[in-house]
């Protein structure tokens, strides 16, 4: 096709173009057949005819006349006639004509050789004799002895049979233009429905469009998953497989519950509204919107935004935020000290004023844990001292045990699963015991079976219904409310998805405080570096259980 020709022209000329030849190929091979079948039933008649004449006694015995042509003339004339043949010739071993359409030809030699007489059996061909170039048959004439005496060649010619063949020929190319008109309308009909389709779209901005689409798809930092009507993934972004743990995989046709752990429907629910999901150990903020095409819709769109990131900024900003306040406190708490202090001794009460002064110890509120402690992987005890100011302020009493534990980390994404299953269950259980006690227990230990630190947590809180304490590390579940319609019921799932991976468990059993027991093992495999996945580190920890 010349460049510049429109999409539709050329759907009209290659679609023409293919069924002219088809068209032109059926016709060919039924003419081809037709004149075969022609030509066949002629030659079936020529057959039948000569044998006919050369069994006829009255023509056999009339050999024997002086005068054979008498007899075998209007016998031959007469057949010739009914059978609608050119000629029905009857000759003796010597090829002397006893009868021929042309009378003037009677009594002269056979313009062709007498073969049936020559081989003593049927003979069919094309020759070329007086009345022209003719498709005949030739049989023998046998006497009353059997011995060969003549022969009876019945012939039609060529320029006969192809005037009927092609009486025929004609009315099959009528029918076969009629079909071939019929078919270019249909080709421009059917190449109006397909630009219509595609909405009137020449191939060069098809392909301008797919270009663009596939730049724009690659190169925004937001996965975005295309659904069809059933839930299944049409298309997926280079983002979305990142976020969604999938990188290098094909997801056409895979149902989203398998790479997310949400229903469609729900999501649908709430389109437009940014929900939370599970994507394996990622954070997902999800926003649903139907497609819509002409009033119809087709499928869903799914915009993915991770989680991780926003979460680190909001907890450094709490973070900071907790420092402030916590320093803050600590100032009023120095400056009554003080003040203490200076009316003491104004007093002459020096010492009172020396208890007061080992009274206020190394702290305030940011004072490091106790030194019995032996916690020694420092990230761990950043997120214990955070955790422990956070209380505070929620009026929640929040002890490490003194025989805890913990040996630096063989690498940070192990130290991030720590934080993450460690800040899960504070956050937890300080939801649970509002102004009440939590406890927090860790275990570092070696083993035959290799290196597992276990941590613990209890709270007075109202506890877990036994019915519950499998549920409750599953999808969307939690026994708090949902303040504000905020989704809950993930960060438990993620304690125990981060503990199965590494080997490990999390259960929940009745605490001695009357609550509620977290307890996660978590093997440490010695080449642990670089084997977790980075996708919930710290940042996951403030999700909301």
């Amino acid at each position: 096709m010349r460049r510049g020709m429109k999409l539709r022209t050329q759907l009209v000329v290659l679609q023409s173009a293919i069924m002219l030849v088809v068209i032109v190929g059926s016709g060919v091979a039924a003419a081809w057949l037709q004149e075969r079948a022609l030509r066949d039933a002629y030659l079936d008649r020529m057959i039948g005819v000569a044998y006919s004449v050369a069994q006829l006694p009255s023509v056999i015995d009339a050999y024997d006349d002086a005068d054979p042509s008498a007899v075998i003339q209007p016998i031959a004339e007469t057949v010739r006639e009914a059978s609608d043949v050119t000629y029905v010739v009857v000759t003796d071993v010597e090829g002397i004509r006893f009868s021929h359409p042309n009378p003037e030809r009677i009594g002269e030699v056979a313009s062709t050789e007498p073969d049936a007489v020559i081989t003593g059996d049927l003979y069919t061909g094309r020759q070329t004799g007086t009345l022209g170039e003719s498709w005949r048959a030739k049989v023998p004439v046998f006497d009353a002895q059997g011995a060969i005496v003549g022969q009876v060649s019945v012939g039609i010619l060529e320029s006969e049979l192809q005037a009927a063949w092609l009486s025929n020929v004609w009315i099959l190319a009528l029918f076969l233009a009629i079909a071939a008109v019929i078919g270019v309308l249909l080709a421009s009909w059917a190449a109006s429905l397909v630009r219509r389709r595609i909405y009137g779209l020449e191939p060069e901005e098809i392909k301008s469009m797919l270009e663009t689409r596939n730049a724009t798809l690659h190169g925004i930092g937001e996965g975005l998953v295309v659904l069809d009507e059933a839930g299944a993934i049409v298309l997926c972004n280079d983002a979305a497989l990142r976020l969604l743990g999938r990188e290098g995989d094909d997801l056409a046709g895979v149902p989203v519950a398998e790479v997310i752990d949400a229903q469609l429907e729900p999501l649908l629910a709430d389109a437009g509204e940014q929900q939370l999901v599970l994507a394996g150990e990622r954070m997902l903020v999800v926003r649903a919107d139907p497609v819509v095409v002409d009033d119809r819709s087709i499928g869903t769109v799914l915009i993915l935004r991770d989680r991780t990131e926003l979460d680190a900024a909001l907890r450094d900003l709490a973070g900071a935020r907790d420092s402030t306040e916590t320093l803050r406190a600590q100032q009023h708490e120095f400056a009554n000290t003080l003040h203490t202090l200076g009316g003491l001794l104004e007093l002459g009460e020096t010492d009172a004023a020396m208890a007061v002064i080992q009274r206020a110890g190394a702290g305030g509120a940011l004072a490091a844990l106790e030194p019995a402690h032996g916690i020694l992987e420092l990230e761990v005890a950043a997120l214990l001292l955070a955790k422990r100011a956070r209380a505070r302020e929620r009026g929640v009493e929040l002890e490490v045990r003194a025989d805890a534990s913990l040996r630096p980390a063989s690498s940070p994404s192990v130290a991030g699963d720590w934080l993450t299953v460690l800040g899960n269950l504070i956050d937890n259980a300080l939801d649970a015991s509002p102004g009440g006690r939590v406890e927090v227990s860790l275990d570092d230990v070696d083993s035959a079976g290799g290196r597992l630190v276990t941590i613990v947590v209890d709270d007075d809180g109202p506890g877990v219904d036994p019915e519950l304490r499998e549920a409750i590390f599953g999808h969307e579940v939690s026994s708090k409310q949902r303040p504000g319609g905020l989704t809950r019921g993930y960060g438990l799932m993620l304690v125990r998805r981060v503990a199965e991976r590494l080997g490990g468990s999390a259960t929940v059993s009745p605490s001695p405080l009357g609550g509620a027991r977290f307890t996660a093992r978590l093997p440490v495999e010695s080449d642990a570096a670089g084997t977790s996945p980075a996708a919930v580190s710290p940042a996951a920890t403030g999700a909301a259980s």
